[in-house]
């Protein structure tokens, strides 16, 4: 029985070892390039000075007032707007972008 015990444990061990050496006909390893992340710097300039704060809008006499303090806002955060997506842009194309003084 002992004898038995003994092929059967080599039998398994000599099945893994064969199954361990072959390669199933795969050859050499394949290298795969990955693309690599790498940091763009972002030239937007500045953030600008916004005129709508809470304590200008507060301040505003009336009405029109703080209208007309949101409109100029609302016009430099679009501006602020085309700048930073220019910029991204340029760093999606591999190409830092700076700031341009348009509007």
């Amino acid at each position: 029985m002992r004898a038995v015990k003994c092929a059967a444990i080599a039998l398994a061990g000599a099945a893994l070892c064969a199954c361990a050496a072959t390669h199933g006909g795969q050859g050499a390893p394949v290298l795969v390039d990955v693309p690599t992340p790498i940091a763009c710097p972002l030239e937007a300039g500045p953030t600008p000075d916004y005129p709508d704060t809470d304590a200008a809008l507060i301040a505003a006499p009336d009405l029109f007032s703080r209208v007309r303090l949101l409109a100029a806002g609302r016009l430099l955060r679009m501006a602020r707007e085309r700048e930073l997506v220019a910029a991204v842009a340029g760093c999606a194309q591999g190409q830092p972008a700076s700031h341009g003084g348009g509007g």
